[in-house]
């Protein structure tokens, strides 16, 4: 495939897509409520930081993976490793990874995507605030409409893959992810606008002690430990990093730029989405009491009674899980072109089948997830998870810091790539470069910090 590798169109373009892969459905639900949880600014500041010296290096060396070998996770690690090496397997571990996520980020996505119609529809002007949960449990409890929503997301996912990285990729993600910037600042604008709404910003920005020192159960040095623990995750997991899903945007890149600047854009975009969310959430949940509590619950229970409450909500509604299915199918449809790529490139397939074959392959195994709530609901595997939550725990708690592991070990070991390669690709082109002096702290420390996350992600 070599030299007729499609590659971006626009700079814009590669910037949008690869944010768009890291902005997902925890930027909107996880970030807010982390921040509320973790002493408010506090953890905002942490995050920015981890995301600094963690995020953006380890970016930085699954795109130069990706640039200085122009193809997917197998064929890059052969081609840069040294002779008789092994690094290679990891690649097989990434693209698993990455189907994996799709069996239930797919049917996550489809979630979004029912609550988008049925907010249009005016579902809930017809009920009380207090019947707003059994909208969700009803959707649990039917795998019909499970099932739909998961097959529009699949079949649309790579009906837009389909027509290539430029066609298809690209021009969708830019025009999406342009709606989706505008929907969150207009979302953002009016909650501020709300009663209360000062209480609600205070909480979610301002740094508060208080908080720290109830994360710690009254301590605050152990208030401190778990803000810091809990910031370093977040600024690791936002990215997606270590299953090869950034290091295919990586391939499809021009040599005009450093991946430095652009790995800094990329989080920046990442991190605004993510704080923007809280100012849609925040102010609302003040406003009209309601408790801005954990998980998926505080999208799918908390928001719609907001909505529920507020004057035009049917509008502010749609618009909010509009936005949240542009968030969450950004991220489906780049995981599927790097699935795509890696077909075309490990098994020589062209475009047109590898859609085929890997669009049936999602569908089959979505399924289990979509029964897991319903049919399935006896069903529980890793230490008593429900399925969706097995198949989140081996992406998010191993295969994420694992990969972003050997990756980092890849391009600072000498029987990797070696530190110097990495190091005069990541510089190539225009904007912020990597300091050579930094190679002391990626070698020895950051492998350190990521190991603290892979561990702590398994107890």
């Amino acid at each position: 495939m070599g030299n007729n590798r499609e590659s971006f169109k626009s700079r814009i373009g590669f910037i949008l897509v690869s944010a768009g892969c890291a902005i997902g459905i925890g930027n909107v639900w996880k970030f807010p409520y982390l921040v509320g949880q973790n002493g408010g600014g506090i953890f905002v500041l942490f995050y920015l930081i981890f995301l600094l010296i963690m995020g953006v290096p380890v970016l930085t060396m699954e795109l130069a993976v990706g640039r200085a070998s122009k193809k997917s996770a197998v064929l890059a690690y052969r081609q840069l490793e040294p002779a008789g090496s092994k690094w290679h397997i990891h690649g097989w571990f990434a693209i698993a990874g990455a189907y994996l996520l799709m069996m239930y980020y797919t049917t996550v996505s489809g979630w979004m995507i029912s609550y988008f119609f049925k907010f249009l529809f005016g579902t809930f002007d017809k009920l009380a605030i207090e019947q707003a949960d059994s909208i969700f449990f009803n959707m649990l409890n039917s795998p019909e409409e499970m099932m739909l929503c998961m097959v529009i997301t699949v079949l649309f996912g790579f009906l837009v893959c389909s027509f290539g990285l430029q066609k298809g990729l690209e021009k969708v993600t830019t025009i999406m992810m342009s709606s989706l910037l505008v929907l969150i600042v207009v979302l953002a604008a009016h909650s501020i606008t709300l009663d209360n709404a000062k209480d609600g910003i205070q909480f979610y920005l301002i740094p508060s002690l208080d908080r720290v020192q109830e994360a710690g159960n009254g301590n605050l040095m152990k208030g401190f430990g778990s803000v810091i623990s809990a910031a370093m995750n977040q600024a690791f997991f936002t990215l997606s990093l270590g299953i090869a899903c950034m290091e295919i945007f990586g391939s499809y890149m021009s040599d005009q730029f450093t991946l430095v600047g652009e790995s800094i854009r990329i989080c920046a975009l990442d991190t605004f989405v993510a704080i923007i969310s809280g100012l849609i959430i925040f102010p609302a949940c003040f406003s009209f009491n309601v408790q801005p509590d954990a998980g998926p619950s505080l999208i799918f229970m908390t928001l719609p009674k907001v909505f529920m409450s507020m004057p035009g909500g049917r509008l502010w509604g749609a618009l909010f899980f509009l936005f949240m299915s542009f968030a969450s199918f950004s991220t489906v449809i780049t995981v599927f072109e790097n699935l795509l790529a890696s077909s075309i490139d490990n098994l020589g397939w062209d475009r047109k089948k590898a859609v085929v074959i890997n669009c049936l392959f999602i569908l089959i195994t979505s399924i289990p997830c979509v029964l897991g709530y319903n049919l399935w609901s006896d069903l529980h595997l890793i230490g008593g998870r429900d399925i969706l939550d097995s198949e989140d725990f081996i992406v998010s708690n191993i295969l994420l810091p694992g990969g972003s592991l050997i990756y980092l070990l890849f391009c600072v070991m000498k029987n990797g790539w070696g530190f110097d390669k990495y190091l005069a690709e990541c510089n190539k082109g225009e904007g912020t470069k990597m300091p050579a002096g930094i190679r002391w702290y990626l070698t020895f420390i950051l492998p350190i910090l990521i190991l603290i996350i892979f561990i702590r992600g398994l107890l």
